[in-house]
């Protein structure tokens, strides 16, 4: 028993220690690594797109996993906004194309940390950040007290809360900033990046609802300019995709000064959505489009024949591996949603006829062995 609780303590005490390596949880700095790595080999500016699975130490719950799929888009090597409003266009191509209805939330870094310099706290612009951005999820008064757990006094949040609060349109909110912030030389940058950014926005021409949002700070701090963020509008759910604007991402890999901007989405987020809203056509979910009755003998042979026929049109067809009862294998096919069943029982194959019954409508065909795959693609 001893030795038992000896091996329990030993291996509790070095789960305990923070660990040297851990799984890919993003993909952007993987992605900046690259670019240092194979900087002979690229010319800048270097766009690419990426799809891999990341993962995250995170109690698993609605809309957040512990592995999950990410989708980037990245164009590094300019500070051009120019690629800031093409991510606004391939965010509205995206989900227009996937019948989701959203809104893209829009903020600047740099009008966060003149925020942060107006209300006197610019050393604590993190803490700011991290509270003001569960706005949204936990409300003004729980953003107050976190705030005031953080350090910062009563006058200061006093202060920030109208700022945040701010409504009306972006021009408008934009005007209030550049007199709020008319001390901070880094927030006036990151408002005048953000009439540059929208007005960039109008010259595409989009039908996206862009809103400015100056609660959205994004958790990651190698944002250092605009950050995005995409939300379902008749979904509950997180964000899901979001990325910003980072100037020296590459630096902690030895290539300093090398600006990029990137979006994530997020596929499982998106999945939940669509699967949310009924936004899968029937055919997402069939993986077989024909099934054939298994009769056995001389049938099942004639059967097999079709089979192999249909497959190699391209036609997705399985038959039943035994020779079941007719209404069990009837309903494997209505609960793998199979479409049509075809049938070729011993008068059929004397015929050299196929029934075929198209199992959505419950209508039945007979159709020529010879005309089968034409029929059924």
């Amino acid at each position: 028993m001893n030795i038992v609780l000896k091996v329990l303590k030993t291996d509790i005490t070095a789960s305990l220690k923070v660990c040297e390596k851990g799984l890919r949880y993003d993909l952007t700095v993987p992605f900046a690594r690259f670019v240092v790595q194979h900087q002979s080999e690229i010319a800048f500016p270097f766009k690419r797109y990426q799809v891999q699975p990341v993962w995250r130490a995170d109690r698993p719950q609605k809309g957040r996993y512990r592995e999950f799929y990410q989708c980037d888009v990245d164009a590094i090597g300019s500070r051009s906004l120019m690629y800031e409003a093409e991510l606004v266009q391939i965010v509205e191509s995206v989900f227009n194309k996937l019948g989701i209805n959203v809104v893209l939330k829009i903020n600047n870094r740099k009008i966060l940390f003149g925020i942060a310099e107006a209300i006197g706290h610019a050393d604590k612009m993190i803490d700011i950040t991290v509270a003001i951005d569960k706005l949204d999820k936990i409300g003004m008064e729980n953003v107050e007290a976190e705030l005031r757990e953080r350090g910062i006094e009563q006058d200061a949040i006093e202060k920030l809360k109208p700022i945040l609060l701010l409504e009306g349109t972006t021009t408008a909110k934009l005007a209030t900033l550049k007199e709020v912030l008319a001390t901070s030389e880094t927030g006036l940058k990151g408002v005048a990046e953000m009439e540059e950014l929208m007005g960039l926005i109008d010259t595409y021409g989009t039908e996206l609802e862009v809103e400015l949002d100056l609660s959205l700070a994004r958790g990651l701090n190698y944002y250092t300019g605009a950050i995005f963020e995409v939300k379902a509008k008749d979904y509950q759910i997180g964000s899901i995709c979001g990325g910003g604007r980072y100037d020296d991402l590459t630096g902690i890999f030895g290539l300093p000064d090398t600006s990029g901007v990137g979006i994530s989405f997020g596929a499982d987020r998106i999945y939940d959505v669509m699967l949310g809203l009924g936004l899968f056509p029937e055919e997402a979910q069939m993986t077989t489009k024909v099934l054939f009755i298994n009769f056995g003998g001389e049938e099942r042979a004639c059967a097999m024949g079709l089979l192999k026929a249909l497959r190699a049109e391209g036609v997705s067809s399985d038959i039943y591996p035994e020779a079941a009862k007719m209404k069990k294998q009837m309903e494997y096919a209505n609960k793998r949603a199979i479409p049509y069943v075809v049938i070729v029982g011993e008068n059929e194959r004397t015929e050299g006829v196929a029934t075929v019954k198209n199992m959505v409508v419950g209508e039945q065909v007979k159709v020529p062995f010879a005309e089968l795959a034409s029929y059924l693609k």
